[in-house]
């Protein structure tokens, strides 16, 4: 524990740089220095030290990507599936899900469980198997074989043996050992086993089975239709076969004598081991006979299951066969049951089925209960039992893809009945038409561990549709679906502002925001749409109140020194709803001055102007629209919050801040950002020349962007790609730069140059500008206007300097393309005609500003160095392109309602709205909130001038509030209450809040609260109403920060960071003590950056990919008890007993029973394998527990604790023996001498 004083009266102004604790220093409108006005003393106890932070992975959830190879243990009844990237997921009964991941990245070819052995083998495309220990709960990988001179194509491993054969792509097989991973001399090689006569190469080996009817004779598949049975024992071929069509799998009939065959021509044979000459029945499932005579051509048939039954015909399973006549149709799994020939139809591709049979032993009838069929982007297991084939119902979040992610949201101790009654009206609208039987994937073992609180997580989808998910005790269940499209009237192909905005996805989620105390829950959605939703436990008919804010900024009128600035916005509410303010007071939209300015004035989306009849659950009742005007689109939103207590929501974009009353359904604030600083404005701007005309200016945007994109994908694009391919080479831009801190540089080329190599975001300059990562990535084709892709590249490349020629919109650079202007020599840009045109291409609109230029100017890059950036806000500016005028969009980057105090001289703590910019700039708004319920439906919300100014490096990201003891100040809230519900006159349904005032446990210090401002370079921490900066921490000055918290961890606060260059840190509170850092992620993408973030309790998440949401811990506490958390992979069970064959088929059916494999593959008898054929790894798999510890000083102290307890144990062992050795020995010569001397006077004949 660390004791931190500060005494405020009279202390200078100086800050270290980079140091962890910064002296006072300025906070004041100017940025010039000040003190404490009062003397006061801060005493705050810190209980948070480095060893409370451990960073790991805690567990994966959602469907695997990019799904390569699957495997079942039928005993354990646990499920494997590979990956493309190396990971593995292990998957048994609810709760019992495991990820594992190679550290080479190679996609997983194969999956092979040793059967009730706790162990897994996977066959990786770098040609090394691997094999992997499942008896602990963090499964580790025990041995490696990585083949040198071979290519591995198919691998077997027959029950209860430890002898796994390998075919490879020259054909030849080989045999591993399990147990030692070591390969066996004996080889079955490609050129024995065909004839000699035979003049091509059969190809790589697609099948190995060894015969039901004797293990000593192994059956090997060529992918050229050539199939052997080798005799092992013998080391000859026992038969070939030679087909002309090629081998895609084989399967046995159970009792040996018969094997059927799937070939590309979409057929399927069967042949008899009596007569191999020809196959007994060939088959076209899907294939039908022209009028010609001739068999229509099909697909290849991938993959075939033969499996018997006692009391039925034998399924015959496969997938593929198609008729490639029948374009169009989805990929379909077949099952043949006797006569009976059922097609079911996938959503997606199929990877790999697997049958699941009631016995391990492939010489007994199998029994078949269930098949396993993985698709792409789904797993799915079909129940043979049942005539109809229904599907199980899934107990595992695999559909968190179902439309792809676009945002993420965490929140950890939740109030305890909100999962209940989430969970209640979720459960309403559940699909039917399931099997009725248990999920066949039941292995494993997993308890409600001790250490469990109620988490939620929400997820934003590309249709619109939000869900909730039970994210408690590390699984995660679905808990309730609402769709915002609802809200709105379905817009029609190609009509309406959305079409030309979003192509196949209006609604898609761009942010939320939900307090689980009222249950109010905000969404924010791609065409600048906000939807207010109340919970309620009743459905009712309601009528969706609209309002349209104006929060567009006209850069003709902002930038002309000759025209009114203050215009009017008009504001008016929809469906009834009332504002009591007159349109003068909303100065908002300088372009709407005149009428002729919005007669393009059209929402995006249309809102649903009846009545309609809501279910349970969320219901809106509020929809904010930005609508069009002139023609270009709304900016999209960047900030939101919302506050149940003052009823009040804001949100804010790259033109300005809007605040809006939703008790009242009233716009009570509308501003432009220039707006909202008054007198306060910290920069001199410089008046500027108009620019030409607006079609010029959108055009030179979409010819910027049109150097980068392809024709299909340039229309609108978010910030991601234009904000973090940027230029690393400006050595030259960076002494310009430092005469003009707040400049703004455009990258000079977003081509991908050929002569520039990606580098990692890493390696992004301190200048380059941070994305904001609220917006949205790829939803569907890649035709789509909007691109939200949803598999972003990994590394963010870096571009050259190879353009000639400079956009200039307001007097500054727009064009991703463009140079930085040299001070005083502004360039002109051009007319209408010449190339501009040529590139837009005919018929095409002229590219609206939403997604371009103004994205790109929501988070604007400062100076580098320390001493420009100190004297940023002070110095004048030379040149009107260097100037802070030029860039006009200062967006709106993060918000916060509290309690604190609008200005210094305010004595008592009011609500006020915390506004951050993206130039650091920190803006405080005190606001007048009727007390009395009565007067607040009916008396407006006033707002007064701007308050506090405060600075600091980079774009603001957070705020955070704690009382002058160090205490998380929560944010007030209106205790929930059903306004369906039915009245009671006994108990009147009231507004009741619950606020924290600052003041209220500061008895012993006085009033004031601490203000921790977190941006996307620096963390500071203010006192209130004082001003004073206390502390000043620099988080990074080669990188950014993405993602700031501030999150209670350990019954304490402090300040979490993720970074472009993939660090987690963790600060102290209020002191700004680096506590954690930790290069977590190297290469960031931006579907990370995008989804990542923190919550209480040190919990964190992301999404890995498309499909999967990782959680981490970076709490101490949280990993001590992750293994109590985990579920046990492998459960000890008894195998099933062979069934006895009978005297008369153990004698006709050959000496399967007798084969020994150690006689025929031990080194003994086979000698050594080639050392240069394959190389073994020692894997680092061992003990529990002590394998997976944490690396760093407190992994290696404990393992020394570990190391020593062990070593006295030892010793104390040691010395028990060595008494005991030293009593027996005396006891042995007390014996003996008791003999003696019984003997010594004994005659020879007497004994």
């Amino acid at each position: 524990m660390k004791k931190f004083r500060k005494v405020l009266d009279g202390l200078t102004t100086s800050s270290p740089s980079g140091g962890t604790i910064g002296s006072p220093s300025c906070g004041s409108a100017a940025g010039t220095p000040t003190t404490a006005p009062t003397p006061k003393e801060i005493d705050v106890q810190e209980t948070l030290v480095s060893e409370n932070f451990q960073l790991c992975k805690t567990v994966r959830h959602g469907f695997p990507y990019q799904p390569t190879a699957l495997a079942f243990d039928p005993v354990q009844k646990i499920l494997a599936i590979g990956s493309r990237s190396g990971g593995v997921r292990i998957l048994g009964r609810p709760g019992v899900d495991c990820f594992c991941q190679h550290e080479s990245g190679a996609a997983i070819l194969q999956l092979q469980f040793l059967i009730n052995e706790g162990a897994l083998v996977t066959a990786c495309a770098d040609d090394t198997l691997h094999l992997w220990n499942l008896r602990q709960r963090r499964p580790a990988i025990l041995h490696s074989l990585k083949f040198n001179r071979e290519r591995i194509t198919f691998c077997h491993l027959p029950f209860q043996s430890k002898w796994l054969y390998v075919g490879t792509e020259r054909g030849n097989t080989h045999i591993v050992n399990i147990e030692s991973f070591i390969l066996s001399g004996y080889v079955i090689m490609w050129n024995k086993a065909i004839e000699l006569s035979t003049k091509t190469h059969p190809g790589p080996v697609v099948h190995l089975s060894d015969s039901p009817k004797d293990e000593g004779k192994l059956l090997v598949g060529f992918e050229s239709g050539t199939i052997v049975q080798w005799d092992l024992r013998a080391k000859k071929v026992d038969f070939r076969i030679y087909y002309d069509e090629a081998i895609h799998s084989v399967s046995w009939h159970h009792e040996g004598k018969q094997f059927m065959c799937s070939h590309s021509d979409g057929s399927l044979t069967l042949w008899n081991l009596r007569n191999t000459s020809k196959p007994i029945q060939v088959t076209f499932p899907h294939g039908k006979i022209q009028k010609d005579g001739r068999k229509e051509s099909c697909k290849p048939i991938l993959k075939v299951d033969y499996k018997t039954s006692r009391n039925s015909e034998p399924f015959v399973i496969f997938s593929g066969g198609l008729s490639y006549d029948k374009a169009g149709r989805r990929p379909t799994l077949t099952i043949m049951h006797g006569k009976a020939i059922t097609v079911l139809e996938m959503d997606y591709p199929i990877v790999e089925f697997m049958t699941l049979c009631e016995t391990p032993y492939n010489n007994e009838v199998q029994d078949p209960y269930a098949v396993v069929v993985l698709l792409e982007k789904d797993l799915i297991v079909v129940d043979l039992t049942q005539s109809n084939f229904p599907v199980f119902e899934n107990p595992y979040p695999m559909d968190i893809h179902e439309s792809p992610v676009t945002c993420t949201a965490y929140f950890a101790d939740c109030p305890p009945d909100i999962i209940p009654v989430l969970y209640s009206i979720g459960a309403k609208h559940k699909k039917t038409g399931y099997s009725q039987k248990e999920w066949p994937v039941s292995g494993g073992m997993w308890t409600l561990g001790s250490h469990t609180y109620p988490e939620v997580i929400i997820t934003g989808h590309a249709d619109g549709s939000i869900k909730f998910w039970d994210a408690s005790a590390i699984t995660l269940q679905m808990l309730y679906k609402l769709k915002t499209s609802k809200v709105f009237e379905k817009p029609k192909q190609n009509e309406g502002r959305a079409a030309e905005l979003v192509d196949d996805d209006p609604f898609a989620v761009q942010m939320v925001s939900w307090c689980p105390q009222s249950r109010i829950f905000c969404v924010v959605g791609i065409s600048a749409h906000i939807i207010l939703y109340r919970f309620s436990k009743y459905d009712a008919n309601t009528q969706i109140v609209s309002l349209e804010v104006r929060l567009q900024c006209d850069p003709e009128d902002v930038i002309s020194p000759s025209e009114n600035e203050n215009n009017p916005c008009f504001s008016e509410p929809h469906s009834g709803s009332h504002s009591p303010q007159p349109h003068h007071q909303h100065p908002a939209s300088p372009g709407g001055g005149t009428p002729e300015s919005f007669k393009d004035y059209t929402p995006c989306l249309k809102v649903k102007d009846r009545a309609v009849r809501v279910p349970p659950g969320y219901q809106a009742e509020l929809v904010i629209q930005l609508p069009w005007m002139d023609g270009e689109p709304p900016q999209q939103i960047s900030s939101l919050d919302i506050n149940s207590a003052y009823g009040l929501l804001a949100f804010g974009n790259c033109n300005g801040l809007a605040v809006v009353d939703y008790l009242q359904k009233t716009i009570l604030l509308c501003m432009s950002t220039l707006d909202l600083y008054g007198a306060a404005d910290p920069y001199q701007r410089l008046t500027r020349s108009p620019r030409r005309n607006r079609q010029s200016t959108s055009e030179f945007c979409m010819r910027g962007l049109s150097n980068f994109y392809s024709d299909s994908k340039k229309r609108i694009r978010t910030s991601y790609q234009s904000l973090t391919e940027l230029s690393d080479n400006q050595q030259s831009v960076d002494t310009e730069r430092s005469k003009s801190p707040t400049s703004v540089h455009y990258p000079t080329s977003l081509h991908n140059d050929p002569r520039v190599l990606p580098e990692p975001v890493a390696s992004l300059r301190a200048s380059h500008c941070s994305p904001v990562f609220y917006l949205l990535d790829n939803v569907k084709g890649p035709g789509r206007k909007l691109s939200l892709p949803t598999d972003l590249k990994t590394n963010l490349g870096t571009v050259g300097e190879s353009q000639q020629f400079s956009h200039h919109v307001n007097g500054h650079c727009t064009s991703p393309t463009s140079q930085p202007c040299s001070a005083g020599k502004p360039r002109v840009p051009m007319g209408p005609e010449g190339p501009r045109l040529a590139r837009r291409g005919p018929g095409r609109p002229p590219f609206r500003k939403a997604q371009s230029a103004a994205c790109m100017e929501i988070s604007l890059p400062v100076s580098h160095t320390e001493e420009s950036r100190e004297n940023s806000f002070s110095r004048s500016r030379s040149s009107s392109v260097s100037s802070i005028d030029r860039d006009t969009k200062e967006a709106i980057t993060t918000l916060q309602f509290g309690e604190s105090f609008g200005r210094k001289s305010d004595t008592l703590p009011t609500p006020c709205l915390w506004v951050g910019t993206s130039l650091g700039v920190i803006l405080l708004i005190p606001m007048s909130i009727p007390t009395d319920l009565e007067e607040r439906m009916e008396e407006p919300v006033t707002i007064g001038p701007c308050g506090a100014v405060l600075m600091l490096k980079g774009s603001v990201l957070r705020f955070g509030f704690l009382d002058c003891m160090g205490a998380l100040i929560p944010n007030p809230y209106e205790v929930w209450r059903d306004l369906n519900a039915p009245e009671d006159p006994d108990r009147p349904r009231k507004r009741k809040l619950v606020h924290y005032s600052p003041s209220s446990s500061q008895d012993t210090c006085g009033e004031g609260h601490l203000a921790i401002v977190c941006s996307e370079r620096q963390a500071k921490v203010f006192l209130m109403p004082s001003q004073s900066c206390l502390f000043v921490h620099n988080i990074t000055e080669s990188s950014f920060v993405l993602r700031a918290d501030v999150v209670s961890v350990c019954n304490s606060v402090c300040l979490a960071c993720f970074c472009a260059n993939g660090h987690v840190m963790t600060l102290s509170l209020p002191s700004l003590r680096p506590l954690m850092d930790v290069n977590y992620l190297p290469l960031t993408d931006m579907r990370i950056a995008r989804t990542f973030c923190f919550t209480n309790g040190g919990q964190a998440l992301y999404l890995s990919s498309p499909t999967e949401i990782q959680r981490i811990t970076y709490s101490q506490e949280m990993y001590d008890n992750l293994q109590e958390m985990l579920g046990e992979l492998f459960t000890p069970t008894e195998t099933p007993e062979a069934q006895n064959r009978g005297f008369l088929k153990g004698f006709f059916g050959g000496n399967a029973h007798t084969f020994d494999r150690e006689e025929l593959f031990g080194e003994a008898a086979a000698g050594k394998a080639s050392r240069s054929l394959a190389q073994h790894i020692p894997g680092q798999g061992g003990v529990e527990g002590m394998k997976v510890a944490a690396s760093g000083a407190v992994g290696e102290i404990a393992r020394a604790r570990i190391a020593l307890d062990e070593r006295g144990q030892r010793l104390g062992e040691l010395e028990e023996r060595t008494a005991l050795m030293m009593t027996s020995a005396e006891s042995f010569s007390k014996h003996a001498h008791e003999l003696m001397l019984k003997c010594k006077d004994k005659k020879w004949y007497q004994f």
